[in-house]
């Protein structure tokens, strides 16, 4: 069957070709999963997609240099006409160079505290008196990859809990519950002690692969029901080759029991959402993500371990994509954020057409970025929040970024500072914003916001 040159050029854009900087390398690797019809019809079309490179850079190419010596292409992003943009910042009080940003000295946001779970060795100073910029691993144990919900008129919470340093043999996963997002309950372990990895275990608290460990990966409310889940692997790296997602399901005398595996060689960022298709979505990191890149797991409808997993091409060549985030934006279209672990200093973009099937090339943007976890989500007006730590080199302080369509930010607000603070989750309800996150590792913490203190600093901010 014959294939149009608007077919090709689809699949020009759905791949990033249509772009100048496009390297041989990446290019190979579209080449190489792509479908069988369209390699056949690949070659006659060259020319037309060097034509089509031409004219989508000369319309797009609108640059502005930093100090730094790095030029960024500023046209606005869009999906299917401009997916190499590289603007994701933007505001008269944005200097050329966004990482120069006086982010110490944001405007703060007033928000209510509550404190979760504090596993520090010396807790003789409240979490938010501390200056401490590395958890304390000598006493104590840690707290992090932090989630919330809200279920059946009750907030409830869930982390990683575990000995000394992060993701050791022997880690768990704990949650609590409040009725207001202020006041918890006593945390309890959600997940069991993983496969012999117990505290009478001679690996217990080690980094090795002789034992393992469970890592938060979020609450996923499917059917009126809530599912908690849990990756299990090997402590040794990042991740073990007997990597897996398990699902555990809230029961009514508020146990949660092991539903098992929901994806195999998986460990997602954050919990599935539907996309416009009526399918559930998540990210997808393999065991050897690190050269493999990142993908997307689309389905959970016909099962909970029902899915197709999708690659985002370029997540392992252009960057060191890490903790993607992503949502759908107002054209039904969806855009991933990354995270760089090669330490660029900014976040990375793809966009989908196609409900997640296929990815842009990522292009680095210039949202500066701490090189830590993220998160963001949709309000229920139609406007867009971005939870980081956007101060390069240091995660301190959390910011949050207030947009209008998802893909241009134009506020930049600080929620908390002067000590180490990452991990951030958060959600909507009732005119609030609850966010979690972890203080130095060691604390699960909350701030209470009310969305209309956002609009107010955004509009004083502005001006």
């Amino acid at each position: 069957m014959g294939i149009s040159d608007d077919s090709i050029l689809h699949f020009s854009l759905l791949c990033g070709a249509v772009t100048e900087s496009a390297d041989s390398s990446w290019l190979n690797e579209c080449w190489q999963t792509s479908r069988g019809d369209l390699k056949e019809h690949f070659m006659h079309k060259l020319s037309f997609l060097l034509a089509v490179a031409i004219a989508c850079s000369m319309s797009h190419g609108v640059n502005a240099d930093n100090p730094s010596g790095q030029s960024f292409n500023l046209s606005h992003p869009h999906p299917v006409t401009n997916p190499e943009s590289q603007l994701m910042l933007r505001g008269a009080w944005v200097p050329d160079e966004t990482q120069s940003v006086d982010f110490d000295h944001l405007p703060l946001v007033p928000a209510e505290y509550a404190v979760i779970s504090d596993v520090r060795g010396d807790r003789s100073v409240p979490p938010r008196e501390t200056t401490r910029q590395k958890a304390d691993y000598e006493s104590g144990g840690v707290n992090q990859h932090n989630y919330l919900v809200h279920h059946n008129g009750e907030f409830w919470a869930m982390w990683s809990d575990g000995p000394g340093v992060e993701d050791r043999v022997g880690q768990r996963v704990k949650f609590s519950k409040s009725p207001d997002g202020l006041h918890w309950s006593q945390p309890q372990h959600l997940s069991p002690v993983p496969p012999e990895s117990g505290p009478d275990s001679p690996h217990y608290g080690t980094r090795g692969s002789e034992g393992f460990r469970y890592i938060s990966r979020g609450f996923w409310q499917r059917d009126g029901e809530l599912l908690a889940l849990a990756s299990l692997d090997e402590a040794a790296g990042f991740f073990g080759p007997s990597l897996e997602l398990h699902a555990f399901r809230l029961e009514p005398d508020e146990t949660w029991k092991d539903l098992g595996v929901i994806s195999d060689n998986t460990i997602n960022n954050f919990p599935p959402k539907k996309i416009a298709s009526g399918q559930w979505m998540m990210s997808r990191r393999t065991w050897d993500y690190k050269t493999a890149g990142v993908h997307f797991l689309v389905g959970g409808t016909s099962g909970i371990d029902q899915w197709e997993s999708f690659p985002v091409l370029g997540s392992g060549s252009e960057l060191s994509a890490e903790e993607p985030l992503w949502w759908e934006l107002p054209d039904g279209n969806l855009m991933a954020l990354f995270r760089d672990n090669r330490k660029s200093g900014y976040l990375y973009r793809s966009f989908s057409i196609d409900d997640g099937r296929t990815w842009s090339r990522p292009v680095q943007t210039n949202f500066p970025d701490a090189t830590s976890k993220i998160h963001g989500l949709r309000l229920s007006d139609g406007r867009y929040v971005l939870v980081s730590n956007s101060k390069p080199g240091k995660r301190d302080p959390m910011t949050i970024a207030l947009s209008d369509d998802g893909k241009v930010f134009h506020s930049l607000l600080k929620l908390e500072g002067g000590r180490r603070i990452d991990y951030p989750h958060l959600i909507e309800h009732q005119g609030h914003l609850l966010v979690a996150f972890s203080g130095g590792k060691q604390t699960v913490e909350v701030l209470k916001i009310r969305i209309r203190d956002l609009d107010n600093l955004r509009n004083a901010y502005e001006r």
